[in-house]
């Protein structure tokens, strides 16, 4: 049950208002958030216990306060009993930091997304964004983690190799001296372990269980009891913390112990200018007239990746993906290319080389392919030399994600004597080239959109969207490092950031109509 009150009852002074720049702004704030249906908030509070400040009201709050570059619960708490806005939008009651920091990190995990959809669907209603173009693009935000506290995936691999050849030798060295004594119970520990990569900590767990039993039966046998103390005390919980590691990696090669969540990614905001590597994350946004329409967060420091999972979290919750989507040559990979053509969205979207194959030195590189005549009929390439490149197999490749790609190889069946085989390849025998037909045949599908007046448009409109948004965030609103910690927590941060973004977007062009009306 919630403290129920009367915002629209509270106002504020005309005159006092006038003579405030943030008043405009923090009645879009209320408005915005008052039109939201309080059955968004259901899953927020599922009842029992104190009553409870109403939602609607917290909302408010930390969104104004976002706004106003204050991110702090503390900072929060104090603007609310001090700053006439916050008053006013509090409706003159006093959360505490705990109450602010509780409801923007835990309450509204599973509501956060159902308040900035709706506060779109209000936008959309209002004609601010029309949910036709996507302006994609990434930057990397560097997380609330100790920079020195970081794991490396690559050291704990070798650590635990290491670890693991250290266990099969002290077994075999066991081995050995349970046979020179006969014992009842020789070898069978250590056909147990198998293979070095093989050893897990499970298996040396019931291994050093069955030598613990024969030290029962000889317990003055000191070699025995010295391999079962360095087992039982130094190797078996190194692997076990090994083994953690790997599990927290996961797919990434890096994370910080303070936030294991965290990848290490190069930040552009390199002051030392030594190339530093920080814990942060990938922040993924979509955008159309410089209003998020979708945002997600990512462990991955590239973009390419991060395209498909940030579309199906926008499909999921938009309900559809925007009809065309711009991005930089960053997410142009045959992957992505595949992927938008089978949601049937049109893509704008570059590929690595498109600004290289504009200069002079490209097109006159005779060793790219891009310069040749392909024959699709005969199914054959002529080089620059006049001679041709027959199929010979096709061999198919799996990205990390699963993905399928499918190569053509062809070779010259003679190179020899050609004058411009020292330009064309560095090989020594006859040149031969691996191709993917499809990817070609998306490039040029990208390079013939870039050409017309549209795609050239929208192309260059890419760079004013979300680079923009991005500007206005990290260096207008001065958010430049994550207050929370975890992947979810973090999210949620992206999230009101997002809605700030919006609401004080949408109180700028209210102001800038205004303006033009009085003039």
């Amino acid at each position: 049950m919630y403290i129920q009150y009367t915002m629209d009852q509270l106002t504020l002074p005309m005159d006092l208002a006038e003579d405030i720049p943030e008043n405009h702004l923090v009645r879009v704030v209320n408005t915005a958030v008052n039109r939201l249906s309080d059955h968004i908030f259901a899953n927020a509070y599922p009842g029992g216990g104190r009553d409870s400040y109403h939602p609607k009201m917290l909302t408010k709050v930390i969104i104004y306060a976002y706004t106003q570059r204050i991110y702090s619960s503390r900072q929060i708490a104090k603007s609310v009993r001090e700053n006439v806005m916050f008053m006013w939008i509090a409706g003159r009651q006093r959360p505490d930091f705990r109450t602010i920091n509780r409801f923007r990190s835990e309450r509204m995990k599973a509501v956060l997304e159902k308040v900035f959809t709706a506060v779109l669907q209000f936008l959309a209603e209002e004609n601010y964004v029309k949910l036709e173009h996507y302006f994609v693009d990434g930057t990397k935000i560097e997380s609330n983690a100790n920079r020195y506290t970081f794991v490396w995936g690559k050291a704990v691999v070798k650590n635990k190799m290491k670890l693991q050849e250290k266990v099969q030798t002290l077994f075999t060295t066991i081995e050995e001296t349970e046979k020179q004594e006969d014992l009842e119970h020789r070898g069978q520990e250590l056909q147990e372990l198998g293979d070095a990569s093989q050893i897990t900590s499970e298996k040396l767990e019931q291994a050093l269980k069955q030598l613990e039993i024969q030290l029962e039966e000889k317990p003055k046998d000191k070699p025995l009891k010295k391999a079962v103390r360095i087992l039982r005390k130094d190797l078996l919980p190194r692997l076990q913390k090994y083994e953690s590691q790997q599990a927290i990696l996961g797919e990434r090669n890096s994370y910080s112990k303070t936030d294991p969540d965290a990848t290490f990614m190069r930040m552009k905001e390199d002051h030392m200018r030594n190339g530093q590597l920080k814990p942060g994350y990938n922040v993924q946004i979509g955008t159309e007239n410089q209003f998020i329409l979708g945002y997600s967060l990512h462990q991955r420091p590239t973009d390419t990746r991060c395209l498909k999972p940030h579309l199906e979290q926008v499909k999921a919750t938009l309900g559809k993906i925007p009809g065309t989507v711009i991005a930089d040559a960053g997410y142009g990979s045959e992957e992505n290319y595949t992927y938008l053509e089978g949601e049937q969205v049109e893509a704008i979207v570059k590929y690595g080389t498109y600004h290289k194959e504009k200069s002079k030195r490209w097109q006159q590189d005779i060793s790219k392919i891009d310069n040749w005549q392909y024959d699709q009929e005969e199914d054959v390439w002529t080089c620059a030399a006049g001679r041709k490149l027959i199929y010979r197999y096709t061999s198919k490749d799996t990205t990390e994600s699963g993905f399928e790609i499918e190569h053509r190889h062809y070779r010259n069946l003679d190179c020899e004597g050609c004058p411009l085989k020292s330009a064309c390849t560095k090989a020594q025998g006859n040149r031969e080239i691996r191709v993917s037909m499809r990817y070609l045949k998306y490039k040029q599908q990208v390079r013939k959109k870039l050409k017309s007046d549209e795609g050239y448009a929208l192309a260059v409109r890419r760079m004013i969207e979300p680079e923009s948004v991005f500007g206005q965030l990290k260096n207008n609103r001065g958010f430049r490092r994550f207050l929370l910690r975890g992947l979810a927590k973090v999210s949620l941060e992206v999230g009101w950031l997002s809605l700030a973004h919006n609401l004080l977007k949408k109180a700028a062009m209210d102001q800038n109509r205004n303006g033009m009306e009085q003039k």
